[in-house]
């Protein structure tokens, strides 16, 4: 069984659209579950309005905690899937990327398959240069904690059971940085290429205290690799801390090293 999970926020003019586009796919979701945390638009009356044309839940999260990543996390705990397909509710994902996210992991060959920008053939049309410029730093940051080339985006795949036992205290808007983080370098990962538009309906949820809080955790996570390495260590020799990296987990057609 396969759950997609959506957190929304004010999206009223993008729900009918995505899932005309979701019913499409093959497979199908089994379960399409939308958290939505405190619209004001008429979403929730539009997920509400579509419920009898497909397998539709609705969180209502009034009070919400722990943002995007606190409502994929409610999401989870309400899937019934054994498998779980997170995305965002904007139409920058393409839904049509969901069989290509499935079939890793239905093969055994992947913990967390994750839709990506910055492999060969993935793309970001119509970005002005200063966003990709940022979102290239964001993304080379990220990689020593976690090895993959875009951790940044919300289009991934995985047992929602693994999701679950990663992130009980996730919190913040980068979720699968965080899931990443968690899993370490036993986490199987393998990236698809993915072309990533931006919105043209509703405002983005992006924000300078956003991108604040970013920065915060990817401080903690660094000093807990960097505590961590000087744990194992060993004592007898300074420069044996450097010798030839560990062989990664992480799988990806990369378009840079």
């Amino acid at each position: 069984m396969i759950s997609l999970v959506i957190p929304t926020l004010n999206e009223v003019d993008n729900i009918a659209p995505l899932l005309s586009r979701v019913a499409r796919c093959t497979p199908a979701p089994d379960q399409i579950i939308f958290v939505d945390d405190g619209s004001n638009d008429g979403t929730r009356e539009c997920i509400r309005s579509l419920a009898s044309s497909a397998p539709i839940e609705l969180i209502e999260r009034d009070a919400p905690s722990l943002g995007l990543a606190g409502a994929v996390v409610a999401g989870a705990h309400a899937a019934g899937g054994e498998w779980l397909v997170v995305m965002d509710a904007d139409l920058s994902h393409p839904p049509e990327k969901i069989a290509e996210l499935l079939q890793p992991l239905l093969e055994g060959r992947a913990d967390m398959v994750i839709g990506s920008r910055y492999v060969k053939d993935g793309a970001t049309p119509g970005w002005p240069v200063w966003r990709k410029i940022l979102s290239r730093i964001a993304a080379a940051f990220a990689y020593p904690l976690t090895g993959v080339h875009d951790s940044m985006g919300g289009f991934f795949a995985m047992p929602r059971k693994l999701l679950l036992e990663l992130t009980p205290a996730a919190t913040g808007f980068k979720i699968a940085f965080e899931v990443l983080v968690q899993g370490g370098r036993n986490l199987r990962v393998v990236e698809i290429p993915i072309v990533f538009r931006d919105r043209s309906r509703g405002v983005s949820k992006m924000s300078f205290g956003i991108a604040f809080l970013f920065a915060v955790r990817w401080l903690a996570a660094m000093a807990r690799r960097l505590f961590r390495d000087q744990e194992t260590a060993p004592r007898f020799s300074r420069q044996s801390s450097i010798a030839s990296p560990a062989k990664s987990s992480k799988v990806a057609n990369s378009v840079f090293p």
